[in-house]
């Protein structure tokens, strides 16, 4: 499911034909097609097939859940790899936002491309214990 979904459009006391679930959120009727083949439960076998809106709901918010990958401490979401990973050299730059929050902003360590993380200046310090934190331009070991 590369489109991000939004499961709460479906209505839990309802129930929805392929077309409708299509029509609902914005995606063809192959695809929902293909939920139903990937465990998506229907309330028969006979066609029309209904799909109650609780049964679909439930579905789409498994299926993000899923999709989740949290990061450890030591690591970083890399938008490329589509992975947490790690910070090249161990060297990671804090932007202020706020007075309070900021930015961790480091390279990855498979594809070299930009990574980053948002934090509080107290988070940035306590990681200044695993890595060679910058807090605005100075070095921090």
């Amino acid at each position: 499911m590369p489109k991000r979904i939004n499961p709460n459009l479906a209505k839990i006391h309802r129930g929805y034909l392929v077309s409708e679930v299509a029509e609902v959120f914005g995606v063809h009727k192959n695809t929902v097609r293909a939920w139903l083949r990937d465990g998506l439960p229907v309330c028969d076998d006979q066609h029309p097939m209904l799909i109650l809106g609780r049964d679909l709901k439930a579905y789409l918010q498994s299926k993000q859940r899923q999709r989740k990958r949290p990061c450890k401490v030591d690591e970083m979401y890399c938008l490329k790899c589509r992975a947490p990973k790690t910070p090249m050299g161990n060297m990671v730059d804090y932007i202020p936002r706020t007075a309070t929050r900021g930015q961790l902003t480091a390279f990855c360590s498979s594809c070299e491309s930009v990574i980053n993380r948002f934090s509080t200046l107290a988070k940035a310090n306590e990681l200044s214990a695993i890595f060679e934190v910058s807090i605005g331009g100075s070095r921090n070991t």
